[in-house]
């Protein structure tokens, strides 16, 4: 029916009214939960359909089909049944399970025989459903349709006339199904016959004799022929398989025959000296095991494929050098295997060779030589013998004969080198290596043993092996001391080498050793001169000079050579370093600009000499320069300026000062114009009034190859006679044209040191004679000729085969007329033609031929006629051959041998008598009447044998059959096969035939049961056991193998089973239900192999057991509900349906404990849900209720269900804070709108009744609102800062905030939040003593008698900040004197760390640090004066200038300086007198003029730098002027000198070292001023 068709008046019929129908809200149920197929009209009162109803879907073949639905009323609750009944109508045609029916029947099958088909299916029921079968007309079957005991019909298919494959194989039938509805239906399926075959035909060969021809050598895999046979029968009848049928072992493994095409290749190398033809069997097998035979025979033809055979027969190794030529060394022997043209043979050696082949008896040949050895030159041969056949194409063969000469004593050892060089670094470890000398000796052994050792000689007055040593064995010569390359450059040593020979002979060769410079000098500066403590005078520079002026220069040299003597400049520190440049290999000091006013007159620079050594070495000077025209105007020459009040006395001073030095200066220019007048080429360095001469080299140096530290290269030359006094100096022109480049100084070969050195092959030292003895060899050259005696004809013997050994065969030597008596000395021996075994040997004492190895005709000759032995006798002195052909007789010592131990046939029980089975042949290895004669069969009832005789006479047999075969009588026949030979006595042998009696299909399976019944309770597990089908074949093999399955079962039950195939085992697959199915039947089919098939059916009751839980459903509920209301209140109707029946349909119903609710029982199966007591929904805001529904079943099941009910709810809740109270720390400076903290309120109330709302509540902080310090995040409660916190300014506050729900009406709360702020270190320490505004002039007096530990003064600061960030720390950074004084760390107080000494600096300075404690630390400096006196009339800037005339200090100094200056005048004279007289026994100090070159001389204000310049001790010089002041207070502090540096360490200085020298401008005591620093010290 159609959805919305009427199906009656419901509420009619059940006699409701119509006006209250739809306000009783009608609903339609399904019992058991089932599919709604009906709904309600709630106008009108109509049960209508609301979903397709199908009786097949829903009821399949039950003749009854009820739809049962339920009536739902509320207010009040009823419940009605509706029981739909639904008929059934034609709407389904018949359907075979398959659209092609396969069926394979056997051409053997009798008429009659029936093949069951199986049934259609129609979903409908009654007269509806399938009522008869028709097959369409055809030639062979016919239909036999029958009634099953349900009713049901099926049909099957009987053979009416006898089936022929070879007429037709295939047949094709159409088969059709009606029922008996109206209008009628039908369906139709196609059965496709399969006509099977019967193996009855045997194979069939295309020929009986397949011969082919076959080249021996053909490659591996080559076709030989293609053998075919075919069989009449069809599929596996008719598939051939070939092989080969007893093959001899000789042959087994020759060739291959493919199983499946029949074709013959070659498997194994074929070779024509071996086998000349092979015969062999080959059988073409069907499936079913029907054998026929054929015949091939291969023929091979024989092609040149043996290369000639080479061997060493004697050979004479080693030989003397000195042999004669044409002395016979050897006798070769060649055999070629092949015959006529191929066997001939031509024999040849390579060309450059002194020997030759010369032909002997046949196919021997002599090797001799054919001219004079010499081992020196080949001390062994390799003669390659090369041997070519006639053949097409001819082959070749070589050997390569390896001879040995013999040595002797003719050679002496001989250099590699004619003279050899060594290289050594001086200060070279003793024992090092230095080259290694080697000479060969082309002798042999112990004559070509070569030993090293040094020939005596002198170096420099000592023995050679005081320097060098040489290893005997190896020629490595070793140092045996250090050198020193200032002392040795260079020397010559001989080295001989001998050899052991017996007398021995030896040679010489000259070794020079170089010896090359390392850098272990440092320079040596000459100017200023670094000795003495002598008073250095400045050098002055003009104030006119300009950029690029001369000013002075500094002159080095350096003992080392080559590149390790190239100095280069560089000034490590000045005064003004952007005023003064240095020549980088001159030493020129220049200005790098104008000299401007605001230059300081005194310059100091540090200057630094380095070589380019690896690794460089230094050496570091200082040079003062005052930048002045005149020493007048120098502050520490000039007198102090003076007020007119000065007495007289000081004038007078002044003057005579001045005279006397204008004296001394008029002196010293005269006597250096005399000298530089004496000089040709006059150089002034200075602009200046001061000369200083240009590059001055003392006689003891000389600069080296233009890498020292002139620009041009000079050689200065000193001539002393024995008298004088006196040096003449002879300076010479630069060649600086021809100095090398820097980059190829250490590039000298070897020759050019030879230059230097001379020589050596002309060196006087070296006379050595090398002798050679000189060999005249005088021979007469004749060849040898050799004579050879060639038997006329061959000795034969005829000998039976496996003789033992030791058998004598015949006296050879006899037989061929030798003599006895000389029979051994002519080395008889016996070889094999073509390099065959020995199988003969010679007793030398008889001359009998004898036996050496077993003969066994078989294995030498195979099935030969006649087999023959070849062996050679090969007699020397003279060369003589002779053949023996010996003849080898069969004997009866094989037995014949089947190739198999058991033979199998496999015969079918439908073989007719008379059909024949090819047996083969057995084989024996004797030949002739020896071989198999005959063959015998042991009686048996149904075999008989026929032998027959090959073309060569070679016997076979067949097996005949005499009487049929009956499987089922016997399976298994064995016979016993005899082949007999024809020998004396005669040999046997047997092999056992084993018959298989094949199987005929003619037996169809038979079931055990035409019906199985079985029971099986619902829901039993997956591959449970239902029951085991069993059928039985009377047939064997692949006929009785048989197969199980379900035959047309409908698409209901086809997944429910699985039958298995093998075992007929049905079991579960799928899960059972009794509600949906309560029976099975199903049709099974037996098929055997070749498709033979019976049916049996297969009934299956389901029974019934409590597996459905009770299924609880909601059909109603209010929810939510409010808090308040009353209890008893229904608030949901509950139904609960159980599918089983009977007592299993029963159900209990219950809720959980602690809940306020219960069920109430309704109407059947409704149950209400009411309420017990009171709700609050702050206590519990929802229940899950949980309803669960028991059964009465055995074992009862339960289900539950939960019903989730929420309680609405009223605002009666304020918002209540976490904490009673909240603290916030922010620490100052922080950043506007950063985040104090968080506040939190909870309401238990829902929704908008539970939302909560912060906000800050009015007030006051230090007068200023409160939300100009905070806000708060009316959501979250979060508290902001509005603006940035100041510690300094207050440390804490406190607000109010309130948190307000969104109820109606509203409920709130407050909380208090305190707000500490916390301290950062944002203020720096401010000095409060010392002052430190203004620049007032703070000074501290100590008194001189001050102990250890005594309060000075102290510093006193203080910091805004609290806590560690206030902490103070004092720390004196910088002082005068860094021992003399300390402070407290954090009292500030200064306090003297030892007692005050009369040598302490009046004036002491100190920088004073004071830091706190913050991260990161802040702080502040100040300075600090202190004076040591006891009163400050004694500070010089405090007393009076004025002095009286007797005590006036300036009148003292001018006093000590005119003595001084006088005293100083004399000295020189004298020293330059006594100089002029001391000149022949030291080395010159002053130049040739008369004027001397200061040694160096520091002013007051300068001072030496760590020890490495003029002064042998260290001083420092400190000079205080105060501001008024026209006196200067000298300071004379000791020496440091433990601390100096060495020369090596003073380039390594730090620039705050540098520092300390010139001393530091921030500790000037006109600065008193202290600053305020921001940094960390």
């Amino acid at each position: 029916m159609k959805r919305g068709s009427v199906i009656g008046n419901i509420a009619k019929d059940l006699e409701l009214e119509l006006s209250r129908f739809s306000a009783r809200k009608p609903r339609i149920d399904a019992e058991d939960n089932n599919a709604l197929y009906c709904g309600i009209n709630l106008n009108t009162g109509d049960l209508i359909v609301h979903e397709r109803i199908d009786r097949e879907g829903l009821c399949a073949k039950k003749a009854s089909c009820v739809i049962k639905q339920e009536l739902v009323l509320e207010n009040p609750l009823e419940l009605h049944r509706i029981n739909i009944r639904v008929q059934d109508i034609n709407d389904n045609s018949p359907q075979f399970k398959e659209d092609l029916l396969k069926l394979e029947i056997g051409e053997s099958a009798d008429k009659g025989e029936g093949f069951l088909l199986g049934e259609a299916h129609d979903g409908d029921i009654g007269d509806n459903a399938v009522q008869g079968y028709s097959l369409a007309q055809n030639d062979h079957f016919k239909l036999n349709v029958n009634t099953k005991g349900g009713g049901r019909k099926y049909c099957e298919l009987v053979l009416d006339k006898e089936l022929d494959r070879e007429e037709k194989k295939e047949i094709s039938l159409l088969l059709t199904a009606f029922d008996g509805g109206s209008p009628q239906r039908s369906g139709t399926v196609v059965i496709h016959v399969t006509v099977l075959d019967a193996n009855d035909n045997v194979p069939v060969f295309s020929q009986n004799v397949y011969k082919a021809s076959l080249p021996e050598n053909s490659p591996l895999d080559t076709l030989v022929m293609t053998v075919s046979a075919t069989d009449a029968d069809d599929g596996l009848n008719s598939e051939i398989t070939y092989g080969f049928d007893h093959v001899s072992d000789d042959n087994s493994e020759v060739f291959s025959l493919d199983p499946k095409t029949g074709e013959v290749r070659v498997a194994e190398n074929i070779d024509y000296e071996k086998v000349s033809s092979y015969e062999m069997q080959i059988s073409a097998k069907d499936g079913l095991g029907l054998v026929s035979y054929a015949t091939l025979i291969t023929e091979v033809s024989d092609i040149n494929d043996n290369a000639p055979a080479i061997s060493l027969k004697s050979l004479s190794n080693p030989i003397a050098e000195n042999v004669s030529p044409g002395t016979e060394v050897g006798i070769i022997n060649v055999q070629d295997r092949d015959s006529e043209k191929n066997r001939q043979v031509r024999c040849s050696i390579q060309q450059g060779v002194p020997f030759k082949l010369l032909p002997s008896i046949k196919n021997y040949y002599s090797l001799v030589t054919t001219g004079q050895l010499d081992r020196e030159r080949v001390s062994d041969y390799n003669i390659t013998i090369t041997a070519t056949d006639e053949g097409s194409p001819p082959l070749s063969s070589s050997k390569t004969v390896h001879l040995s000469v013999a040595d002797i004593n003719d050679n002496p050892p001989v250099f590699e080198e004619r003279s050899y060089s060594a290289y050594v670094t001086e200060n070279n470890k003793p024992g090092s290596t230095l080259c290694s000398v080697s000479a060969r000796d082309p002798d042999w052994r112990q004559n070509g043993t070569v030993i090293y050792s040094l020939l005596p000689g002198e170096v420099n007055g000592a023995p050679v092996s005081s320097y060098l040593s040489v290893n005997g064995d190896t020629g490595v010569i070793h140092a045996v001391r250090s050198f020193d390359y200032e002392q040795l450059r260079s020397f010559k040593v001989q080295v001989m080498a001998r050899d052991n020979g017996s007398p021995p002979l030896s040679s010489n060769v000259t070794v020079s050793v170089f010896i090359s410079d390392v850098n272990d000098n440092s320079p040596q500066i000459l100017y200023p001169a670094p000795e003495g403590n002598s008073f250095m005078t400045p050098s002055l520079v003009p104030k006119a000079a300009h950029g690029g002026s001369l000013v002075s220069k500094v002159i080095a040299v350096d003992a080392d050579s080559g590149q390790n003597a190239w100095l280069s400049y560089h000034v490590v520190k000045s005064t003004d370093p952007g005023l003064f440049t240095i020549g980088l290999h001159s030493g020129e000091i220049r200005t790098q600009r104008d000299i401007s006013e605001s230059d300081s007159m005194k310059q100091n620079l540090i200057v630094a000499v380095k070589d380019n050594g690896q690794p460089s070495l230094s050496a570091s000077c200082a040079m003062y320069l005052l930048i002045s025209d005149n020493l007048a105007e120098v502050p520490e020459l000039k007198d102090i300026s003076y007020e007119e009040k000065n007495s007289k006395l000081t004038s007078y001073l002044i003057i005579a000062l001045v005279s006397v030095s204008t004296i001394f200066l008029t002196f010293i220019i005269i006597i250096l114009g005399l000298r530089f007048c004496r000089r040709r080429k006059p150089r002034l360095l200075f602009d200046g009034a001061v000369a200083i001469p240009s590059a001055y080299l003392p006689p003891n140096y000389a600069d080296v190859d233009g890498t020292g530290t002139l620009r041009s290269t000079y050689n200065y030359d000193a001539y002393l006679t024995t008298g004088s006094r006196t040096s003449d100096f002879k300076f010479v022109t630069s060649y600086n044209d021809n100095t090398l480049p820097a980059d190829q100084t250490l590039r000298k070969s070897p020759t050019d040191f030879a230059d230097v050195f001379g020589d050596s092959d002309d060196s006087p030292e070296i006379r050595s004679t090398m002798g050679y003895s000189t060999f005249s060899l005088h021979c007469s050259l004749a060849l040898l000729l050799v004579s050879l005696h060639l038997i006329s004809g061959d000795v034969s013997y005829s000998i039976p085969e496996e003789m033992k050994r030791g058998s004598v065969i015949g006296n050879i030597a006899k037989d061929l007329g030798l003599e006895l008596s000389r029979f051994s000395a002519r080395k008889p021996r016996i070889d094999a033609e073509d390099n065959n075994a020995l199988y003969c040997g010679i007793n030398l004492n008889t001359g009998d031929l004898i036996v050496h190895e077993r003969i066994d005709r078989e294995g030498l000759c195979t099935k030969k006629a006649s087999c023959v032995i070849k062996q050679e006798l090969v007699l020397e002195n003279p060369l003589e051959l002779h053949r023996i052909n010996i003849r080898v007789q069969d004997i009866n010592d094989n037995s014949p041998q089947f190739k198999e131990d058991l033979l199998k046939l496999e015969i079918r029980e439908l073989a007719s008598k008379g059909t024949r089975f090819l047996l083969g042949e057995a084989h024996d290895a004797d030949i002739g009447d020896n071989a198999v004669q005959g063959y015998s069969l042991a009686q048996n009832d149904h075999f008989k044998l026929n032998v027959n005789t090959k073309g060569v006479g070679r016997k076979y047999c067949e097996l005949v059959l005499d009487k049929e075969l009956d499987r089922e009588e016997k399976k298994e026949i064995s016979l016993l096969l005899t082949a007999f030979d024809g020998g004396s006595p005669q040999r046997s042998g047997t092999v056992v035939i084993h018959v298989t009696v094949l199987d005929a299909n003619d037996n169809v399976p038979v079931f055990s049961q035409n019906v199985y019944k079985a029971s099986l309770p619902e829901n039993s597990p997956l591959d449970t056991l239902v029951m085991t089908v069993s059928a039985t074949d009377a047939d064997d093999g692949l006929n009785s193998e048989i197969t199980y399955g379900f035959d047309h079962v409908s698409d209901d039950n086809s997944e429910v089973f699985s039958l298995d195939p093998k075992t007929g085992e049905v079991r579960v697959v799928k899960n059972i239900d009794y509600e949906k199915v309560s029976s099975y039947e199903m049709q099974i089919s037996a098929k055997d192999g070749l498709g033979l098939v019976s049916y049996a059916s297969l009934i299956i009751e389901v029974s019934d057991i409590n597996d459905n839980a009770p299924a609880i459903s909601l059909k109603s509920l209010s929810n939510p509900i409010a808090e308040n209301v009353s209890p008893g209140t229904e608030v949901g109707i509950i139904n609960v349906q159980d599918r089983d029946s009977e007592k299993n349909r029963q159900v209990r119903c219950s809720i959980q404990q602690g809940v306020p609710f219960k069920l109430l029982p309704s109407i059947k199966n409704y149950y209400s849900l009411v309420t017990t007591g009171q709700l609050d929904r702050e206590l519990v805001s929802d229940y899950n209720i949980t309803i669960t529904a028991t059964d009465e079943g055995s074992p009862p099941l339960s289900s539950s269900k939960t019903v989730h009910l929420a309680v609405a709810d009223i605002n009666d809740n304020p918002p209540v804070f976490e904490e009673h109270s909240y603290s916030a720390y922010v620490t100052e400076n922080n950043k506007p709108g950063s985040k104090l903290c968080s506040v939190s309120a909870r309401d238990p109330d829902w929704r908008q009744n539970g939302t909560v709302i912060y906000s800050l509540l009015p007030g006051e902080v230090n007068g200023a609102p409160v939300s100009s310090y905070l806000s708060v995040n009316g959501d979250t409660g979060v508290i902001h800062a509005v603006r940035s916190f100041d510690y300094e300014q207050f440390r804490s506050f406190k607000v109010q905030v309130m948190a307000r729900d969104n109820g109606s009406p509203p409920l709130s709360s407050n909380v208090t939040v305190s707000v500490f702020i916390s301290d950062v270190n944002d203020n720096s320490p401010q000095i409060l003593y010392p002052a430190p505004e203004g620049n007032s002039f703070m000074t501290e007096l100590v008194p001189k008698a001050a102990h250890g530990g005594s309060l000075v003064s102290k510093v006193i600061a203080v910091d805004a900040d609290s806590g560690q960030n206030a902490w103070l720390s004092y720390h004196i950074v910088k002082s005068t004197d860094q021992g003399l004084f300390t402070i407290g760390l954090h009292s500030g107080e200064i306090r003297t760390q030892r007692d005050i000494s009369e040598s302490d600096s009046m004036k002491q300075n100190l920088i004073v640090a004071v830091k706190d404690n913050g991260q990161p630390s802040l702080s502040a400096t100040c300075a600090m004066y202190l004076l040591i006196s006891d009163n400050l009339a004694e500070v010089p800037e405090l007393k009076d200038i004025s002095f009286e005339e007797k005590n006036s200090k300036l009148t003292s100094y001018l006093i000590i300086a005119l003595v001084s200056v006088s005293t100083f005048f004399l000295t020189f004279i004298i020293i330059i007198l006594g100089l002029r007289f001391c000149r022949r026994r030291k080395p010159r100090l002053l130049f040739d003029g008369a004027v001397a070159i200061p040694s160096a001389y520091l002013p007051p204000n300068y001072a030496d730098v760590d020890g490495t310049g003029t002064l042998r001790s260290t001083y420092n010089y400190d000079t205080y002027l105060t501001t008024g002041s026209r006196t200067s207070d000298f300071k004379f502090v000791t020496s440091y000198n433990d601390n100096m540096l060495s020369a090596d360490q003073t380039l390594r200085k730090s620039p705050t070292d540098f520092a300390d020298v010139f001393g530091d401008s921030d500790g000037s005591p006109e600065v008193g001023m202290c600053s305020p620093l921001s940094n960390t010290y």
